[in-house]
């Protein structure tokens, strides 16, 4: 058994295809550094990602997949799932050696298995331009929470720009703390090493809410309300739609 350890970024899983290939070694396992290795294996190769390495499986890649299909492999990297990984370098090596294109061959169980993940996260990525929804703090930024099942923050990120193109705004992941600024002219990546309390939360205090955002709310949830038609409601049917996971941050469905 061949294990091959990284630092679990995508340079790093592209930098382990460019190894694998040099050594004529492929792996068996892929591992995080530090991850415990598996009771017998008969040789640990660690991996160090490079950016010149990871370049070149890159154009490589280019030469041999279209621009959706390398739009594919980096939105299922995006999903953070415990096997993504493999399933990625294994379609990779495949999109490699063969002298034709992979990207529709849906009998190879990989292609097909991630074009289901891609559209999850796609799908989750819709989901979070559907349901945000801002909160404009006092120095008048507007501040969207989020929690996304996959890291699809990203994605969005373009439609936001060009959307709210005139305004300040912060949308912030709360399970993976991190989010994008938007300053009127660049978008920026932040952390916040001692977050606030909206942070964890996700709602803006009062105290540093903009003087009109309480009246503004209350509005919302005022015309969310009168444009119902109890004899229509279908909860079962609204959840489907909205699911529950996403309504604390939903304005209209908060008290």
């Amino acid at each position: 058994m061949i294990v091959f350890t990284y630092d679990k970024t995508f340079d790093g899983l592209l930098t382990t295809v460019f190894d694998a290939y040099f050594r004529k070694t492929f792996p068996d396992v892929l591992l995080q550094e530090g991850e415990p290795l598996p009771l017998f294996y008969d040789e640990v190769v660690e991996v160090v990602a490079d950016e010149e390495k990871s370049g070149r499986v890159w154009r490589g890649l280019q030469k041999k997949l279209s621009a959706s299909a390398l739009s594919m492999i980096t939105t299922c990297w995006l999903s953070e799932l415990p096997e993504i990984d493999h399933m990625l370098f294994r379609y990779i090596r495949k999109a490699i050696d063969s002298p034709i294109s992979i990207e529709v061959n849906f009998a190879d169980p990989d292609v097909l298995e991630l074009s289901k993940v891609w559209k999850r996260v796609n799908w989750e990525k819709t989901r979070i331009v559907q349901f945000t929804r801002f909160q404009k703090a006092a120095d008048g930024t507007f501040f969207a929470p989020f929690e996304p099942v996959y890291n699809a923050l990203p994605l969005t990120i373009h439609h936001f720009k060009d959307r709210f193109a005139d305004q300040r705004w912060l949308i912030y992941d709360l399970k993976r703390q991190y989010g994008y600024y938007y300053d009127l002219q660049d978008v920026t990546e932040v952390t916040f090493d001692s977050p606030e309390a909206h942070f964890v939360t996700g709602m803006l205090d009062e105290s540093i809410m903009a003087e009109d955002e309480k009246m503004l709310q209350q509005l919302w949830k005022t015309y969310f309300k009168s444009i119902a038609i109890k004899e229509r409601m279908n909860p079962r049917l609204h959840k489907q739609h909205i699911p529950v996971r996403y309504w604390k941050y939903l304005t209209e469905k908060q008290k």
